[in-house]
Parts: C-alpha cells; sequence; structure tokens
C-alpha cells in the first residue's frame, strides 16, 4: 500500500480483486481519486451507543454485545441460520441471527465482546430478538460512531465493504488538491477539501455533513460555471462607449394597442438600466406563452435605432421571422424605421440588395434566422442584437451576430420557462428578467387527458368547432410511421384525418418540408383556409393563429412537460374559448403523472419545475446530449443558493483574472482542465 496514489487503480486497494474491481467500475470507480469522490446518498443515525435494556422494537441500535454462547449453525427449509447470544453491563440478553452467511462463525468468538449495529425485531421481558446485524471490533467505535454512510450500490457489493475500503484509503491520508486559498474559503464559509472529503463519508453530526457536502457542492458547480463561461468565450466585464441617451420611448407606446402589463415595464425599466450602463448588456427574458416579449424586445430595437443605432433579432425559423417581421414592420412603419427580413427563402438578387442597404445604413433592423449570420452580411453600425429561443441557437451561433457590431448588446428571449436554478447554469453570462405576468384577456386553456378510445368524441368535438368557424392543430412526434414505436406519425394521421373529416381542409406540415412550402401551407392557415393542420413540432415555436381554439397531441406522454407547455400556447390566442387534447395510451404511474400536471396548470415555470423533479436535470430539454456534466452531489433544485454563490464568485474571479494566469488561480485553471479536457484548451489561456 506504501505506492498508493489517487491515480492508481482501486485493484491495488487491500480487499478488491478481480471481481470486485469489475463490479466497483459499475459504480464509476477505477481510480483511488474516484473511490474518494464516491459519496454517501444518505446516512444511518448511529450517534448514540444504546443499551441491550434500553432497547426498542423496531428501532435501529448500535450496541456492545459480549458473547455468553458459541455461535450455532443450523439448517431450516434450505437456508443455514447462524446464532449467538449477547450481553452487556445491563445484564441484559440479545438474541442474535443471520441467513446464509456461515463466515460469521469464524468471525464471532464466545467470551469477546464486538460492536454491533442493527434493526430490533422484537422485545421481550427476557431478551431483545435482532437479525444480520453489522459486525464491528470494538477498536471501530470511533469510525462507525455518528453518521453511518450509505452509499449507492450495485449487486454484490455491500455497505460494509464500501466503508471498509473507503476507509482503506482514508487511512492513508491521500491529499486530494485544494485549489481554493484560505481568503477564498473564508469568504465563501468553506472548509478544506480534505477535511469536506473526510467529513462527508464519515462525519459525527449532520452539522458536519452539511458544511461538508456545501464546500464539495460548491467546487463542482464553481469549475462547472467557469468552464461553461469560459466556452461561451465571454467577456463579462465588457465596456461599451454606445451608451444611450435617449430613453424616452412613449412614441412607441402611443402607436401600439394595449398598454404594457407591469411586468413589462419592470423588465422594460431593466432594459434601459443596461442601456445606459457603460457595460455591455447581456440578458435573458424569459416569459411564458403569449407574455409579450416580442414587445419588450421591440422597444429596446426602438431604443437602438432611436440612438442611432441598427438592430437585429433573429429567429429558429422562417416562419416565426416572417410573423416577427409582420407584426413589428406594422409598427415601425408608423414611425419610419426601415425594418427588413432576410432568410433562406430570400433570392439572391434581394439578398444582395439588402446586403447594400444593410452597409449603407439604410435598413434600421433587420430580422432573419440563421441566414442574417452568413460571413457577407454586414452592418453599418449594429448596437443591439436579440436572439428569439436562445435555446435553439448554439451559443457560436449568438456570438457570431454580436460579433458583427464593435461592442453589441444583447437581449435573449425565451418562451421555454425555465426554473431559475437551471437558468443560472444555461445562462450564467446573462442577467435574467422574468416576464410572470399575462396580458389581460390571454384566455385560459382547458387541457383533457385521454386515451384512444375516444377518438369518435374527440372527432366530434373538433367538427363542432370547426362548424363554427374555428381552427385546429393536430401534432405528434414522428414523421414517418416506425414500426418499432408504437406512435402516430404525421402521415398515417394525414390519412386518417382527410378521411374522418372528408369534405374539410386538412393539411400536412413537418420539417422535412422545403422552407418555401411550409411558409405557403403556414399562410394558408392563418388565413383561415385550412381546417385542421397535422403537424410535427415545426409549429411549437412562436407562431400565432388566433382563430385556432383547438390542439390535439399525439402520443402527448413522448414529449417533455415545457415542449407539451409550448404546444399548448399555439392556442387560446384570441377571444374564444380554446382546448388541448393530450392523447395517450401509456398506462406507467409516472406517465399519468405528468400528464396530469398539464391537465391541472396552465403555469409554463410551475410545469417547469415539475418537469425537472420528475425527468432530472441532465434530461430537462435534452441537456445531457449537450455535454452537461451530471453532479456527483450537486441538486439543481436545492442547491439554489450555492449556485448564485458560485456564479457570484466565478465572476470575481474572470473579472480580474479572465485566462486564470494570475498565481492564486494556477490551482484552479488545473482543475478546471482536468475535468473538462481538451475542450478547454483553445479558450482558457
Amino acid at each position: 500500500m506504501q505506492n498508493i496514489k489517487l491515480d492508481t487503480s482501486v485493484q491495488y486497494i487491500k480487499g478488491v480483486g478481480p471481481k470486485m474491481f469489475e463490479l466497483l467500475n459499475k459504480l464509476g470507480i477505477y481510480t483511488v481519486k474516484d473511490l474518494l469522490e464516491y459519496y454517501p446518498r444518505t446516512y444511518e443515525d448511529r450517534t448514540k451507543v444504546t443499551s441491550i435494556s434500553d432497547f426498542q422494537k423496531d428501532s435501529n441500535v448500535l450496541f456492545f454485545g459480549r458473547l455468553v454462547k458459541p455461535v450455532s449453525v443450523v439448517y431450516a427449509r434450505g437456508k443455514k441460520i447462524i446464532s449467538t447470544v449477547v450481553t452487556d453491563e445491563s445484564g441484559s440478553l440479545a438474541f442474535l441471527t443471520w441467513f446464509n452467511q456461515i463466515y460469521i462463525k469464524d468471525r464471532l468468538k464466545e467470551g469477546m465482546t464486538y460492536l454491533f449495529y442493527g434493526k430490533v425485531s422484537s422485545v421481550s421481558p427476557t431478551r431483545a430478538t435482532l437479525e444480520s446485524c453489522s459486525i464491528y471490533d470494538v477498536e471501530q467505535l470511533d469510525k462507525i460512531q455518528g453518521l453511518y454512510p450509505i452509499y449507492s450500490l450495485t449487486a454484490g457489493i455491500t455497505q460494509n465493504y464500501l466503508f471498509k475500503i473507503i476507509n482503506e484509503i482514508m487511512d492513508q491520508e491521500l491529499l486530494l488538491n485544494e485549489i481554493f486559498n484560505d481568503e477564498f474559503r473564508k469568504k465563501y464559509y468553506l472548509p478544506e477539501i480534505n477535511y469536506a472529503v473526510r467529513n462527508v463519508h464519515f462525519p459525527k453530526s449532520y452539522e458536519m455533513v452539511n458544511m461538508a457536502r456545501k464546500r464539495i457542492i460548491f467546487e463542482e458547480l464553481f469549475l462547472f460555471q467557469l468552464a461553461l463561461m469560459n466556452m461561451k468565450d465571454n467577456n463579462l466585464v465588457s465596456t461599451k462607449t454606445n451608451v444611450y441617451n435617449d430613453l424616452d420611448c412613449s412614441e412607441f407606446l402611443k402607436i401600439i394597442p394595449f398598454e404594457l402589463t407591469n411586468a413589462q415595464k419592470k423588465v422594460v425599466e431593466q432594459i434601459k438600466g443596461d442601456l445606459k450602463s457603460n457595460i455591455v448588456m447581456n440578458r435573458l427574458v424569459q416569459g411564458d406563452v403569449g407574455s409579450g416579449k416580442t414587445m419588450v424586445a421591440a422597444i429596446a430595437m426602438y431604443l437602438a435605432v432611436k440612438n442611432g443605432y441598427q438592430a437585429s433579432l433573429m429567429a429558429p425559423t422562417t416562419i416565426l421571422a416572417n410573423q416577427h417581421y409582420l407584426e413589428l414592420s406594422n409598427y415601425f412603419g408608423k414611425l419610419g424605421i426601415n425594418v427588413d427580413i432576410i432568410t433562406s427563402s430570400t433570392t439572391k438578387k434581394q439578398k444582395e440588395k439588402i446586403i447594400e442597404r444593410l452597409k449603407n445604413n439604410e435598413i434600421d433592423i433587420l430580422i432573419g434566422t440563421h441566414s442574417i449570420i452568413e460571413d457577407n452580411i454586414e452592418f453599418n453600425n449594429l448596437g443591439l442584437v436579440v436572439t428569439d429561443e436562445q435555446h435553439r441557437f448554439g451559443v457560436k451561433q449568438r456570438m457570431k451576430l454580436s460579433a458583427k457590431g464593435n461592442v453589441v448588446d444583447t437581449l435573449v428571449m425565451t418562451a421555454t420557462p425555465i426554473p431559475r436554478s437551471l437558468a443560472i447554469i444555461l445562462y450564467g453570462d446573462l442577467d435574467l428578467s422574468v416576464i410572470d405576468e399575462l396580458p389581460p384577456g390571454r384566455k385560459t386553456v382547458e387541457t383533457y387527458v385521454v386515451n384512444d378510445s375516444y377518438n369518435q368524441r374527440v372527432y366530434n368535438f373538433l367538427k363542432k368547432h370547426i362548424d363554427e368557424g374555428r381552427q385546429v392543430y393536430v401534432v405528434c412526434p414522428l414523421v414517418e410511421e416506425n414500426e418499432d414505436l408504437d406512435l402516430n406519425s404525421v402521415e398515417k394521421l394525414y390519412e386518417e384525418y382527410k378521411k374522418e373529416f372528408a369534405g374539410y381542409n386538412v393539411e400536412i406540415l413537418h420539417g422535412k418540408m422545403k422552407n418555401k412550402e411550409k411558409d405557403e401551407i403556414m399562410k394558408r392557415f392563418k388565413e383561415n383556409k385550412t381546417n385542421i393542420l397535422i403537424s410535427t413540432t415545426v409549429i411549437e415555436v412562436g407562431i400565432s393563429v388566433p382563430n385556432a381554439t383547438v390542439m390535439v397531441i399525439e402520443n402527448a406522454d413522448r414529449f417533455g412537460l415545457a415542449a407539451l407547455h409550448q404546444l399548448r400556447g399555439r392556442v387560446g390566442r384570441g377571444s374564444a374559448a380554446s382546448y388541448c387534447i393530450l392523447k395517450s395510451n401509456n398506462k406507467s404511474a409516472i406517465a399519468r403523472e405528468r400528464l396530469d400536471i398539464m391537465r391541472k396548470s396552465n403555469d409554463g415555470f410551475l410545469i417547469a419545475k415539475k418537469d425537472l423533479e420528475l425527468r432530472g436535470p441532465g434530461d430537462f430539454f435534452g441537456i445531457r446530449q449537450s455535454g452537461m456534466p451530471e453532479f456527483k452531489l450537486a441538486n439543481l433544485l436545492t442547491d439554489t443558493k450555492v449556485l448564485e454563490q458560485t456564479q457570484q464568485a466565478v465572476k470575481e474571479i474572470v473579472t480580474k483574472d479572465k485566462h486564470l494566469e494570475l498565481e492564486e488561480n494556477r490551482s484552479i485553471k488545473e482543475a478546471l482542465f482536468l475535468k473538462y479536457g481538451e475542450q478547454l484548451r483553445n479558450i482558457v489561456g
């Protein structure tokens, strides 16, 4: 054991042979460091040593016992039953039994005293009975007494085994590298890392374990946010010269046919504060479906133009870009502000004309899709960039658009309701604003959950609404039928609905179509020339058709709750009552629970929180596929205070030493590379 180091394979630890090494690998434990960082999931309270005379039925007890009779082994019903009787200073007796653990016969000797821990199954005037007690030597009291760690296991590995081999490593006094200096730890009330690791595994009190866990969670979240900020290549303290002096938007507010909600007004004031500051704006505006984010962005763009700058809005789809263009050009046209649009549908000739006008400052606001970030698109004086539905774009795309100006203010909008804890992680570089109020008159969408046995009733319901002049969306997960998945495909549904709704106008829309074709289909739907639109989730983002009042979602259990809420937000945009019908044949309890949340609530933030609780952070919005690590201890739902602390700590360090070049940050930089490796090498220093 003399040569054991942190990177030593666990197979060289005493008690770990080839078979146990393979089992430990299943738990993600390969090295000594992995073992030290395999933290308990909970604890048993073993702080008190109990006399046998004080035993109570069903209580868990830690006690000393001296064997008053030899260990016996009897065979009954195919089992080996091992038993003995012990006593202590109280003089009371305890009858102990184990099943099929024959090694205990050699482990326990008559007349010797041992330390036991187990659950009391019965108590009588003459003796107590316990089954399957854990056995320790009396010298181990100091390690056993306290909060006993309970680890996640795999078949073949026991709690006692993990406790024993982690103890073996702790005795080596191997030191993990402390990345924070004394001053930093004092500021954030953090113990030293090795003290924390020891007290996570073998704490004496809940106070100690809470302090130790906070230290480890802090480091996990600190390194991740530091990596995230560096991967975003974001200068957190960029200063700007384009400070806005004229922040009066009263002229714009006069031409819109409604008054802003209090929530919108609050966010507008936050944006004004950013625009008049000499620090570059990086702000995320979250707002539930229909909360009026676009109007807030329009005010920001109006102020940019009023102060002599150009503005740009990038949307994830041609349909949404066109919708923004139609709405905003209508308002801005009344103020003499020139708005144009560029998408993949824009012809080469049109694009050349737009590029020329953009360079000559003849276009004040450019709206577009990914086409807007093409290299040949050049602005004369870009001052503000708005990105709609941020999670649909990669960070590099957003940065590429911002790079088309000198120092550009950035406003990011999302209707995807992200719990604050997750927003801090995903958008650690952005200040967060929330529009948590819907405009007056916005209808609550009645939601129902049904299975296929309701098909005819659903069809009749749709016909009734169409006959009243309304329109219907039908959404499903797949484009083409897949025999391996029992899901309705768009094409299959289209055929079924054409047959069932003969005499009505039914159309199909999916992402495999060309943009021009999709635009034409949506145009017909918006003009009420189509009664039913069968679609994939291509209609999820932003499309507004006030006359559409019913949304049917097939195989609804296959969607995340956030996606279901987004889809449901396509209806209820007009004055008529609106409905969402979630169809699912999945009978599992978790599927029913998730859909029941949708039935009961129209609050996007509550739904997102429940989605995160049920699915876990890794699956939320598919973040796991985007490289978000699984944390060993951190929990995004419960550790929000530590999240906010680490965000502030990272900003302070990066502000002072962006590339971590100072000696005081050398250990932090090493830990960052150790954890996130090659993906950072071209970014950090």
